[in-house]
């Protein structure tokens, strides 16, 4: 049973930076457990499957899967898809409708080559006393500094004083009872960019709960993100840049309770899935 798969840098503007995503379309969903081998399989972040709705031609039915899991919301698969069916499949239309656990997301075409998502937005609320110093210092002792606040929506939202301190943040595996503490599966760690650097915040993203140590550049936190700095800088449009190894740029708008997550993607790899009948 072959089965086309793309292998999609995300939030790129080259080769070897983003987030890497594999994408199968498919003609109809497969089996919940074989489409979990397929993700296990790749070893990707994310693995996205996605089946085109036979009656609407712009609209799709999209999931995700991490090598261990299927997750609510993905953003960086969400945009190597939307690539896929513009730029590989060659769909002749401006926007994409994709219907997925988390709603209804949309895509579209921007001036150049960057794709334009629509997700929901996630602000996250602040911890104070006791609860906020007890994650503080697990955090610490996780990741070798301490944040100056403590946040949560989905996920936890650390923020700490400068791009300078985040980039030195080193994962260890201390940092997973440490969530499973706070009762929390993915941690966004976040600090304003340094002067003269391009951006205007910078995070990392961390959900070994998922099988996932730190997240090259992560769609979804910027759902939090965004909210959270607009709010602080005062500002509707602002340049989010992900300090992972690969490292990626995220364009945000915040529109209400939607934010807009713009970038670019690069294809590395076509092939076929060779399966059992």
């Amino acid at each position: 049973m072959p089965i086309a798969l793309y292998q999609v840098d995300a939030f790129a503007d080259r080769l070897f930076t983003g987030n890497p995503a594999a994408v199968c379309p498919l003609a109809e969903w497969l089996d919940d457990e074989l489409l979990q081998q397929i993700a296990f399989e790749n070893n990707l972040s994310e693995t996205a499957f996605f089946v085109a709705d036979s009656q609407r031609a712009d609209h799709f039915a999209l999931r995700w899967f991490t090598p261990d899991a299927e997750v609510d919301l993905c953003g960086h698969a969400t945009l190597a898809s939307a690539f896929v069916i513009f730029e590989v499949l060659a769909h002749a239309g401006d926007s994409l409708h994709f219907h997925t656990r988390s709603g209804e997301l949309t895509v579209t075409r921007t001036e150049g080559s960057a794709l334009r998502m629509d997700f929901p937005a996630w602000p996250a609320r602040e911890l104070r006393g006791d609860e906020a110093s007890v994650i503080a210092g697990a955090l610490e002792a996780a990741l070798g500094h301490r944040p100056l606040e403590i946040h949560r929506a989905v996920n936890l939202l650390a923020v700490f004083d400068s791009e300078e301190t985040l980039r030195a943040l080193r994962y260890s595996a201390a940092l997973v009872p440490a969530l499973e503490a706070a009762e929390a599966w993915g941690l966004i760690a976040s600090a304003p960019g340094a002067p003269g650097a391009g951006h205007d915040f910078v995070s990392r993203f961390f959900a070994p709960l998922k099988g996932v140590d730190e997240d090259p550049v992560t769609g979804s936190a910027h759902c939090t993100l965004m909210p959270y700095w607009a709010e602080r800088l005062q500002r509707s449009s602002l340049v989010g840049f992900q300090a992972s190894r690969r490292g990626g740029t995220v364009r945000c708008e915040a529109k209400g309770d939607r934010v807009r997550l713009s970038g670019k993607c690069q294809l590395f790899l076509s092939g076929t899935l060779s399966l059992p009948a």
